[in-house]
């Protein structure tokens, strides 16, 4: 087996992963068409558990499991192994520990995390929060990102609903982007960057898709891509592992009722969604507040972006807001 490293560009300043294990997954369970899969070659339905790893977790009844996390069979990190920091010349490496693990949503072959019910969806987001909490007791694991990929075009294999959890030993640079600019808001202003922004777009309600008593759907002012929306909670609470679990079915009804808008409105689009939260053993963040964020992906990524960073959204958020809220 060859081992997964880390190398961070010494131009760009992000960390690559190189991973060359990957390039042995099998594409036996390349992404189907809703569907068109059938529940006997699909390692993620109920008497296909020996498809997997041994799972790490389950929510169980009386019927059966309800809900597994299982390691990714072909995972960007891998848990086992010290972490060893090392240099070659101008560059730096760092061996590829980390973990990488899929939360299998449903025994039942739906495509679509909306084909489960509010309760089903709570439960889901709960797991989130205590595999965050049990990876916290890795010292080497400094990040943990979960995420959804959703249709080929987002980069899905399998199209049994599904989340996945990578846990890093540095924090990605994007992340540390938003936390330092948060940082800084918070150095100038004495407060949340997010939780004014969050202040602002309820006054406006422009660009708010939807809201509860605790969170609010709304579409950024400088949103990347057509109907990118992001769900954000109107407390301030930097880590999401934090999040009460009371609070759960309500993120839960406002997550199922935006996807279910954003699949009306665009036909079932591919699609990601990613929860960005601190850096797992950091104290309380007065600057940053974690949120979910959900990219349709239906315009491609072309030189132009790749180029220089500008994304090129044909869709203003504010005509994405009122298309959604009046779904």
């Amino acid at each position: 087996m060859t081992v997964p490293e880390l190398r961070r560009d010494p131009v760009g300043g992000q960390w690559v992963i190189i991973a060359a294990e990957r390039a042995r997954r099998p594409m036996d369970f390349r992404l189907a068409p809703p569907g068109s899969q059938p529940a006997e070659d699909c390692p993620f339905c109920p008497g296909n558990e020996a498809a997997t790893p041994p799972e790490i977790f389950a929510l169980r009844d009386e019927a059966g499991w309800k809900l597994r996390v299982v390691p990714n069979r072909f995972p960007v990190l891998t848990v086992e192994g010290a972490l060893h920091k090392r240099g070659e010349g101008i560059y730096d490496a760092i061996s590829g520990v980390g973990a990488h693990e899929v939360i299998i949503e449903s025994p039942q072959h739906v495509t679509s995390l909306t084909a489960l019910s509010e309760e089903r969806i709570s439960e889901v987001l709960w797991t989130y929060k205590a595999r965050l909490q049990d990876l916290k007791r890795d010292r080497r694991l400094v990040y943990g990102l979960l995420f959804k990929n959703v249709g080929e075009r987002a980069g899905a294999t399998l199209s049994h609903t599904h989340s996945q959890l990578i846990a890093t030993p540095v924090v990605p640079i994007r992340v540390q982007n938003e936390i330092d600019r948060c940082a800084r808001y918070h150095d100038f202003r004495g407060r949340c960057l997010l939780c004014d922004i969050v202040t602002q777009e309820l006054a406006s309600g422009a660009r708010v898709a939807m809201e509860s008593a605790r969170f609010v759907a709304l579409e950024p002012f400088a949103a990347r891509s057509p109907f990118e929306t992001h769900l954000v909670p109107k407390l301030h609470l930097s880590h999401y592992e934090a999040l009460e679990d009371a609070w759960m079915p309500e993120l839960a009804a406002v997550l199922r009722a935006t996807m279910r808008k954003i699949e009306k409105a665009l036909n079932r689009p591919a699609y990601n969604y990613l929860i960005h939260t601190a850096p797992l053993n950091a104290a309380p963040m007065e600057e940053y507040h974690w949120h979910l964020e959900i990219i349709p992906r239906i315009e491609g990524v072309a030189g132009f972006e790749w180029g220089t960073g500008f994304f090129v959204n044909s869709v203003p958020p504010e005509d994405a807001a009122r298309y959604l809220r009046d779904l």
